[in-house]
């Protein structure tokens, strides 16, 4: 009896799994279809009964913002072409859509230039490089003991390895692992949102007096901290205040 329990567990995870696998290709399916019919509501729906298992997919963000764009929902078209780019930085056809959505935005706030060392800091702790920069960190620690083994075997005649070899390699080494680390934070710790409401309050640090600007729908925010349902956001153009956390969706 004890041996026939796990078999009926296995049994039944791999039809949960057969099942949602063919959810999954039905809904793209019916939404890919929905939307060559330019049906777009029919097509956003299944699209997002996918969406719904938060999939690593950026093609499938990329529909969803073109449906949510033919339906004029710029806010979720500018959200899910983020979220596309996202998981896929390079994601060209994203990025020109994700800029053809932001030209609808009234009064857009535009991006201030990052100084150049925060853009190149912003590139290697992509979310998306942790496993690259961890697979590195990897083959360098191997190359240590390589590098350790082969000195400790080579006989005294023979043309020996740098002793510093080792010292480089480590120190390489540890790099990487910092840079995995910082990644793989960031793609815990993921501060941007999209303002989902037009005119929305952005307020001062005492939550009091009049709004200090209204926010446009669509307005990509970095998130930096939280009190109570508000939420202070840094604006494209630098700026920081308060708005309320119903108002916002993350990417």
């Amino acid at each position: 009896m004890k041996k026939i329990v796990p078999i009926i567990v296995a049994l039944l995870l791999s039809i949960s799994h057969c099942l949602a696998t063919g959810n999954y290709a039905t809904s793209w399916q019916k939404g890919t279809s929905f939307y060559e019919q330019k049906q777009y509501d029919s097509a956003a729906f299944y699209f997002e009964q996918i969406a719904a298992q938060k999939p690593q997919n950026a093609e499938l963000y990329y529909n969803l913002g073109n449906t949510y764009y033919r339906l004029n929902k710029i806010a979720l078209s500018i959200l899910n072409f983020e979220r596309a780019l996202r998981i896929n930085p390079d994601y060209k056809e994203a990025n020109d859509n994700l800029m053809l959505a932001q030209g609808r935005i009234s009064n857009h706030i535009p991006q201030t230039g990052d100084i150049f060392f925060i853009k190149w800091w912003d590139s290697i702790t992509n979310p998306t490089k942790a496993t690259l920069w961890a697979i590195i960190a990897l083959i360098t620690f191997i190359l240590i003991i390589a590098a350790l083994t082969v000195r400790h075997f080579q006989k005294p005649w023979e043309k020996r390895l740098p002793a510093q070899l080792p010292g480089i390699l480590g120190f390489i080494c540890i790099l990487f692992l910092f840079f995995a680390f910082s990644a793989a934070k960031n793609s815990e710790q993921h501060s941007g949102a999209i303002v989902m409401e037009g005119d929305a309050p952005m307020m001062n640090n005492e939550l009091k007096g009049k709004p200090m600007t209204l926010l446009p729908e669509g307005t990509c925010v970095k998130i930096i901290s939280r009190k109570d349902n508000w939420v202070e956001i840094r604006l494209p153009d630098g700026r920081n205040g308060w708005v309320q956390q119903n108002l916002l969706e993350k990417i």
